[in-house]
């Protein structure tokens, strides 16, 4: 089908995840997109990112679903441990696939913000350009972002442009803005040659630790601990995480060996406690964590992003039926993913050994009984025909 003639003009701002998944899809749907990012380069500032099979299914839509699920690592048993390393419950790659129809993939956050670019016309992204919105637009005005080059209108813009948003606080200035969620997080994606080990998370007091394989042979690990907000290590965050976790059991300790100060990321949570009004005001749609920044304990910030991204392309210039469709779904995700620190990020210890045994409980009657708590999120699927993606058939969106 030929191209309209004057296709109408989005602008997002943010290069990042949400905003060029956004850009793809609304490209593919024939909308002249220009993508704006403030940095000097696409690279993302971050580690690796866990996509689930919602977001593999949003995905899909733009024909990137099956390149990425090749990139899935982890194949066999995994689950959650104490730090001392015993198991609280075992899982596996096969029975999450079974339950929610697709695999769990880790990698790189360059990995995937790479195939997204390669999508896109070279003329499409703009760096080193930050970017302010003058005005939201109306029905009868288009939107207007200002940037140190110059004016852009755009019939849509996609404010992408992260968990501190100008341009949320732009469109809601009586909303609170962000909370600290009581902890600070810390991340890294090195090699570690020479350690086997099993995908693993591990439950402390008011601490926890990850270990998971990557497809390209590196360990992607986090770590969070209960902190007042705004510290920093003494000395460097690599010895932070030494006095914190160096005694927990293998191959935490081997990671931990294998680390450079310099390869250790450091940042403390923030959410949007309070939901929004609405993800849009105008003709200005806000996407991922712009418009719904959750805690990282369900790995669905990044996951949301995208879908926002294709139930928006899906929509446009809708932006009433966005909010209808994303706001309910964001709101009682990011509502589980508080339900979820509060239990991991526990440091009572009588509420921790009530905690632990319940889980080991449930594990012994049945793994899948601890994947319930992904039900309604992981198992999500994008709207349908006839924005799917030629390569996957209609019956399996």
């Amino acid at each position: 089908m030929a191209a309209p003639s004057n296709p109408p003009r989005a602008v997002v701002i943010g290069g990042g995840i949400g905003g060029l998944t956004a850009a793809v899809a609304l490209h593919r749907r024939g909308w002249r997109v220009t993508v704006l990012e403030r940095a000097r380069s696409l690279a993302p500032v971050g580690a690796a990112i866990s996509l689930a099979p919602n977001s593999l299914r949003a995905l899909d839509v733009i024909g990137l679903g099956d390149g990425i699920r090749a990139l899935a690592a982890w194949q066999g048993d995994g689950g959650l441990r104490t730090p001392k390393g015993r198991w609280l419950s075992r899982s596996s790659a096969a029975a999450a696939a079974e339950r929610f129809g697709g695999p769990l993939v880790l990698l790189h956050r360059a990995t995937l913000v790479d195939a997204l670019t390669a999508r896109l016309p070279e003329d499409r992204v703009r760096t080193s350009a930050p970017a302010t919105l003058a005005d939201p637009g109306d029905a009868d005005r288009p939107a207007r972002v200002t940037t140190p080059g110059g004016e852009w209108e755009a019939d849509l813009v996609v404010a992408a442009d992260g968990i501190h948003s100008a341009v949320r606080r732009t469109l809601f200035p009586q909303h609170p803005g962000l909370a600290y969620a009581g902890f600070t997080t810390w991340r890294v994606v090195i090699p570690v040659p020479g350690v086997e080990f099993a995908s693993h998370e591990t439950w402390g007091r008011g601490r926890i630790w990850g270990t998971h394989p990557l497809k390209d042979g590196r360990v992607y690990a986090y770590a969070a601990a209960v902190t007042p907000a705004g510290q920093h290590a003494p000395d460097d965050e690599k010895a932070e995480l030494v006095r914190l976790f160096g005694d927990w059991h293998e191959p935490i300790p081997a990671v931990l060996a294998a680390a450079r100060p310099e390869d250790v990321l450091r940042h403390d949570v923030h959410h949007i406690a309070e939901p929004l009004p609405a993800h849009h005001r105008g003709r200005v749609a806000l996407l991922g964590d712009a418009a719904h920044a959750m805690p990282p304990t369900l790995g669905q910030g990044g996951n949301q992003a995208i879908e926002d991204a294709i139930v928006l392309a899906h929509h446009a210039p809708d932006l009433a039926a966005y909010t209808a469709a994303r706001l309910p779904r964001t709101t009682a995700v990011a509502r589980q993913a508080v339900k979820v620190a509060r239990l991991n990020m526990m440091s009572n210890r009588a509420g921790m050994a009530v905690r632990d045994a319940v889980i080991a409980a449930l594990s012994k009657a049945g793994p899948a009984l601890l994947l319930r708590g992904f039900d309604g999120i992981a198992d999500w699927r994008p709207p349908g025909q006839p924005y799917a993606s030629e390569q996957t058939p209609a019956g399996q969106q």
